[in-house]
């Protein structure tokens, strides 16, 4: 992956058929709109909804990432959801309920008509996606797959478990989705909290994602934007230690070497490559 990456560290989810919603996401500062066609739309507001959301993504948001989340191919509404965001402008389309590699391969088809630059993002949110993460993630060798985003709402309904802040019966899952995505060079973004009025609440849980990896996390409200953005972006702190190392590495006494003590720490090459990461998102953050 591009060491100057696409920051993604707040992807707000919106109804397509809100329309106050969308325009009032032209003026928030999340890094990623994923307009949804699927679960925050009934039935009947289907083909309106799809309708509204290409219409939104021509109108354009800035600077801003764009992604429409389609229906399933298995429901009546998911081929026609696939045939619009094809001919549209969004950068993504997002697919739920990613079983297997073969349904990544569906989607890819239905696909073939859009433009080449159209990154196609999966939901991991069912039971059988966690036993193919492997499977799944080797789908971006060579095709459209690019990102993953975490649906621990759906996960945590299929397995009968409790949902809590701590998250307990899904860090295994969580810590895997995050290793098979690594090993393929896909981004990932941790899923929601359903928490929008305690957003102490809200912040724990996306440091807790930090933790574990995640390039941003999914949000379901715009008050939990702000939040999000400043526990996935770099500190001053992580900063100066990051120009710290690569200052020290461009030395002439250190060109060549494996490993240098900075600031009397000992580090090595991998923590150059993690210094000039951790830069150049800063600076793509400061870019907007």
């Amino acid at each position: 992956m591009d060491i100057a990456e696409r920051p993604r560290r707040s992807a707000l989810y919106l109804p397509a058929s809100n329309a106050k919603a969308i325009a009032k996401a032209r003026t928030l500062p999340c890094d990623v709109v994923v307009l949804d066609l699927e679960d925050a739309v009934a039935p009947e507001m289907k083909a309106e909804a799809r309708g509204a959301a290409v219409a939104a993504v021509a109108e354009g948001f800035g600077a801003r990432e764009v992604a429409i989340r389609a229906n399933g191919l298995d429901t009546e509404w998911g081929a026609a959801d696939l045939a619009a965001i094809a001919r549209s402008k969004a950068d993504a389309v997002l697919v739920p309920k990613v079983n297997s590699a073969t349904d990544i391969a569906r989607y890819e088809v239905a696909l073939q008509a859009a433009p080449r630059a159209m990154q196609l993002w999966a939901m991991i949110e069912t039971c059988a996606a966690v036993f193919h993460l492997d499977e799944i993630a080797t789908c971006a060798q060579g095709g459209r797959l690019s990102l993953w985003i975490m649906g621990t709402n759906d996960l945590a309904k299929e397995m009968r478990a409790q949902l809590t802040p701590c998250r307990t019966p899904f860090l295994p899952f969580l810590s895997m989705a995050v290793a098979a995505a690594r090993a393929h060079g896909i981004a990932i973004l941790d899923g929601v909290c359903n928490e929008f009025r305690d957003l102490e609440v809200f912040r724990a849980e996306a440091e807790q994602g930090l933790m574990f990896g995640f390039d941003g996390k999914s949000l379901i409200h715009p008050a939990q934007i702000d939040p999000c953005n400043a526990v996935f972006s770099p500190t001053e702190a992580d900063l100066a230690w990051a120009r710290a190392v690569i200052e020290a590495f461009d030395q002439p006494e250190n060109q060549g070497k494996g490993a240098i003590r900075v600031e009397g720490k000992m580090t090595e090459l991998l923590h150059l490559e993690q210094a000039r990461r951790l830069v150049a998102v800063a600076e793509r953050i400061a870019a907007g």
